[in-house]
């Protein structure tokens, strides 16, 4: 794994959107298979107000508590699709298509009148080693992502790197929820290529 000092922390950007793409529409098909399943409320109750939300399609081995299963542990050495990733087979396909190894994969909502607070998320950075990208599923025009004060627009079906180890916040003042596919990833050459083109 390599680590901050092997990488100059200016050489990868903070954010970038990557160069695959999903069908948006059968990512919502999807979405609408599981989501009356049982949604997580999210444990760090300090970082948001309103639903912050989410439902494991991929967890560390042998979890079987509903916290744990959201929660993208950074000493888990194995990790197992979950029962759901079955019903939804354009977001496993989407993870199919990353050529990286794959950790946590994860739905997290964002209710309508929600907000996850200002906060950075440790170690979450290509240079040092684990990345987190986002695919958006379902948003609206009044959701706004804003990473190291600047706002980052995400359209559903687009990938997204974005460094959570930096500080970033978002609100959803819609009427509807925000979902992303949340993908924890170790960054190996392959993602660093994609950062750095």
């Amino acid at each position: 794994m390599a680590s901050f000092a092997a990488i100059p922390a200016d050489a990868l950007p903070d954010r970038k959107r990557l160069p695959l793409a999903f069908d948006p529409a059968e990512l919502v098909a999807d979405l609408a298979r599981i989501e009356r399943d049982p949604w997580q409320p999210h444990f760090v109750r300090d970082n948001y107000r309103g639903d912050w939300s989410a439902i494991a399609l991929r967890a560390a081995a042998g979890e079987t508590h509903p916290i744990r299963l959201i929660y993208a542990n950074p000493t888990a050495t194995d990790w197992v699709d979950t029962p759901l990733m079955a019903r939804v087979p354009a977001m496993r396909a989407a993870v199919a298509a990353l050529e990286c190894p794959v950790h946590s994969v994860r739905l997290m909502r964002l209710g309508a009148g929600a907000a996850i607070l200002p906060h950075d998320d440790l170690d979450l950075a290509a240079e040092a080693g684990r990345a987190r990208l986002h695919l958006p599923v379902s948003t609206n025009p009044h959701v706004r992502f804003v990473l190291n004060g600047v706002p980052v627009t995400m359209l559903p079906g687009e990938l997204w790197y974005l460094r959570l180890s930096d500080t970033h916040e978002a609100t959803n003042e819609g009427d509807s929820d925000r979902v992303h596919l949340v993908i924890d990833v170790l960054a190996n050459d392959w993602l660093r290529a994609m950062l750095r083109a």
